[in-house]
């Protein structure tokens, strides 16, 4: 057994008695993600254990706030909580249905490319998704492939909590702590000066380079964190028809508007960015 595997087994352990760990299923830069039995409702779910570091970044009060403000949205298209707490050693944790089918990052490594059709029904979904919590005054802030799960029902937004409740006032103390607000290919040019009050439009722009990717095979900017960054911030993606021609003209512009620097310049919504794609398509 490997040191990591040994490490999420211990933090397992210290689950409420009501969940059986199976096996690791997941990591990421905030937390481990296990399998495990819901013996209450005698059935499997997934369990998001933050990290230890994550865990004292946030703080208990923290976490528990921002996890019943998201508990209560409920929306298709946004994967539910079915419980939250802490375990026995003091990690937090949260649990959410185990979903069976695949995200839109698995997907694109074995596509890469999706057809026009695809990626705009997915962008919708993921709009909606995103124009019901900027309602209800959430923001994301962490918009990626990899947080998009694949289902017959459409796509479906995950990982609202833990992007949720990492937002804190100063950029600095995450960096510095060696964790991330988002993902360098997907952050908005915003998110990466560290501003204070964010707003749906990083969503948007977040959107936008998912969809990009969808179309193009990759997102606007790859490389190095600090060559991502500053291209977020200083450069225009390539034109997408400079890329792949059949791309509908209005589609290109669509998401040259969602990805510009100023938020002012953007749409204003998801929604807006999606009937955008949508009646370019047609």
């Amino acid at each position: 057994m490997s040191p990591s595997v040994a490490k999420v087994k211990r933090l397992a352990a210290g689950l409420p008695p009501r969940y059986a760990y199976r096996s690791q299923i997941g990591r990421g830069a905030a937390a481990y993600v296990v399998l495990a039995d819901d013996l209450e409702q005698n059935k499997q779910v997934a369990i998001k254990i933050l990290r230890p570091e994550v865990a004292t970044l946030i703080g208990e009060k923290r976490f528990r706030r921002e996890i019943e403000i998201l508990s209560r949205l409920q929306h298709p298209n946004i994967l539910p909580f079915i419980d939250h707490g802490v375990t026995q050693a003091g990690s937090l944790f949260l649990v959410t249905p185990f979903f069976t089918g695949q995200t839109l990052r698995a997907r694109l490594l074995k596509q890469r490319k999706l057809s026009v059709d695809d990626a705009t029904a997915i962008a919708n979904d993921v709009a909606s998704a995103l124009d019901y919590a900027h309602g209800h005054s959430l923001i994301h802030r962490d918009v990626k492939p990899a947080n998009i799960l694949l289902s017959e029902g459409g796509a479906i937004v995950a990982d609202f909590g833990i992007s949720r409740a990492m937002h804190v006032d100063q950029f600095a103390q995450i960096t510095s702590s060696g964790v991330s607000l988002g993902t360098p290919e997907y952050m908005s040019p915003e998110q990466i000066t560290g501003e204070i009050e964010l707003d749906p439009r990083t969503d948007v722009y977040s959107l936008g380079c998912v969809a990009y990717e969808m179309l193009n095979g990759k997102p606007p900017f790859t490389g190095s964190t600090s060559v991502v960054f500053m291209a977020h911030r200083t450069q225009p993606p390539r034109p997408l028809r400079d890329i792949r021609p059949d791309i509908p003209a209005g589609i290109d512009e669509a998401l040259m508007k969602a990805l510009e620097k100023k938020r002012g310049e953007r749409f204003v919504s998801a929604g807006e960015l999606a009937r955008a794609m949508s009646a370019a398509k047609s």
